[in-house]
């Protein structure tokens, strides 16, 4: 279990309930009743308005309409440390090994490690949509409806950069949910989160939209667009429905920031959108995959300081720090330093919202790219190339590499001691080839680009877009600054960033 403030998926397994619920029975035992009491007939209360005086008071309308969709999912799946077997083969000392030993060990069953989530019935035959994270790797997954019926489900498709997965059960008629259109959720919508927290049962909460179109970094690779809620999710919510107030699913219950290491709900929770659902899950269900759209390249928002370095009068855009070779950018004519700021004619201010509209958009479709370079605006034709999930990366420990082949130069305004690239350099850092810029051999702890993260290792190939290849680049660079935030183009463990340095006055 990770700190304080940890992002956490919302999944529990089963081992660990009889330690998280406290069963408090006999309750009744301390209530006496009057035997006139006892021999009074009991009417049926009515059920109380929805509405008093105009104003909702009840949600009980919404929840019979939605509950019944939502079920639980039991995942089993073989522990990966099991007990260890024990071969005694002809051993001479075989005959000395009790027989009970013996017996015991081939009596020995595989741990099962068993998870419980939610999932929400989407059609009446029963498709299933759940998260990813629920039932990876697992051997075995039931559904158990309202009605306590278990069935078992096959894994039609499952998707980790989404964390969608869809299952099916063969049954007929079954309660289910329309998904919404979550464009239209408003941030201070009232909605309703329904899952199995915990292993208790099924549960309802009611909470508002807090934020859209969040991102909480989770996974490499991931795609996220979350709708924030403080309707209290918990361990076991994961998979289950978020409703509007029509009965309709907008969001899909998967991630929460816990402030405790018991993973226990602080009101920010995060829920999948139904239209990102929507996409995934037409996928899944037409070949088991879902395809993705890749333009190939590196992106960061523009921030208030890049801005000011390039002279900008708005802080808006998306900047491109890197264009891959061969890419769909490459071949239309992007380069690094654009800044993108609409894609189809359709504005762009913000990398993640770039990220997924090129996802959201199948391979092989062409995509109208409008960009800002030195102050001009241009549009270019770019036909996407399809995502890969990356595998995992290898990091390089150049930044850790204690040889200085030649005597440290100083940029004081920086806060810098570099050094050009030679090709033993470029070696130790695994660059691409025939790379050029300044290597950072070491950082003034209290100088400007400390405080903004730059480290030893780094490669500095542009100071405000003019590339830099000795010192005397590097002062040139500096000197035309002025007073504005100097504006650098690193490359750092296998990728290149832009990142900006105010010096000290």
């Amino acid at each position: 279990m990770k700190a304080f403030q940890e992002i956490k998926r919302i999944k529990v397994a089963s081992s660990l309930l009889a330690a998280s619920l406290l069963v408090l029975s006999g309750c009744g035992s301390f209530v006496s009743h009057s035997e006139s009491a006892a021999n009074t007939p009991l009417t049926q209360t009515p059920p109380a308005p929805i509405v008093v005086d105009g104003v909702r008071a009840s949600y009980a309308d919404v929840v019979d309409k939605t509950s019944p969709a939502v079920v639980r999912i039991d995942a089993e799946r073989k522990a990966k440390n099991q007990p260890q077997q024990f071969d005694f083969g002809d051993s001479p000392l075989k005959d000395l090994i009790p027989p009970q030993f013996r017996q015991q060990q081939q009596q020995q069953r595989p741990l099962i490690e068993r998870g419980l989530g939610s999932g929400v019935m989407v059609s009446a035959d029963g498709t299933v949509l759940t998260n990813h994270h629920v039932i990876d790797g697992a051997d075995k997954i039931t559904v158990t409806m309202d009605n306590n019926k278990v069935y078992d489900a096959k894994v039609i498709g499952s998707d980790a950069p989404s964390d969608l997965a869809v299952l099916k059960i063969e049954a007929e008629n079954l309660p289910f949910l329309s998904l919404g259109n979550s464009d239209n959720v408003r941030t201070g919508d009232i909605v309703l989160a329904i899952g199995n927290p915990l292993g208790i049962g099924k549960t309802v909460t009611a909470g508002i939209i807090s934020a859209k179109g969040r991102r909480t970094g989770l996974s490499d690779g991931s795609f996220e667009d979350f709708l924030q809620t403080d309707a209290p999710i918990n361990r076991g919510n994961s998979g289950g429905a978020l409703v509007n107030l029509t009965g309709e699913l907008i969001g899909v219950n998967s991630q929460i920031i816990s402030g405790s290491q018991d993973g226990g709900n602080i009101g920010i929770g995060f829920s999948i959108p139904s239209n990102m659902a929507k996409s995934v899950m037409e996928q899944l269900l037409k070949d088991g995959k879902v395809h993705r759209g890749m333009l190939g390249v590196n992106i960061q928002n523009v921030t208030e300081a890049v801005a000011k370095s390039l002279d900008l009068k708005e802080a808006k855009g998306v900047l491109v720090s890197n264009v891959t070779a061969g890419s769909a950018a490459e071949k239309a004519g992007i380069k690094r330093g654009d800044i993108i700021t609409a894609i189809n004619g359709e504005t762009i201010e913000d990398s993640n919202i770039l990220r997924n509209k090129v996802a959201g958009t199948l391979p092989g479709t062409d995509i109208k790219v409008t960009v800002s370079r030195d102050g001009k605006q241009q549009d270019f034709t770019a036909k996407l190339d399809e995502f890969k999930v990356p595998g995992a990366k290898t990091e390089n420990s150049g930044s850790e590499d204690e040889e200085n082949p030649e005597p440290q130069k100083e940029s004081g305004k920086l806060g810098l001691n570099l050094e050009p690239v030679s090709p033993q350099i470029a070696r130790q850092l695994q660059l691409p080839p025939d790379s050029e810029g300044m290597v950072v051999l070491d950082v003034d702890p209290s100088g400007a680009s400390a405080e903004e993260g730059i480290q030893r290792g780094d490669v500095i190939m542009e100071i405000n877009k003019q590339p830099v290849k000795t010192l005397d680049d590097v002062q040139t660079a500096l000197n035309k600054s002025g007073s504005r935030p100097i504006l650098l183009l690193v490359w750092r463990r296998g990728t290149t960033v832009y990142l900006t340095v105010t010096p000290k006055q």
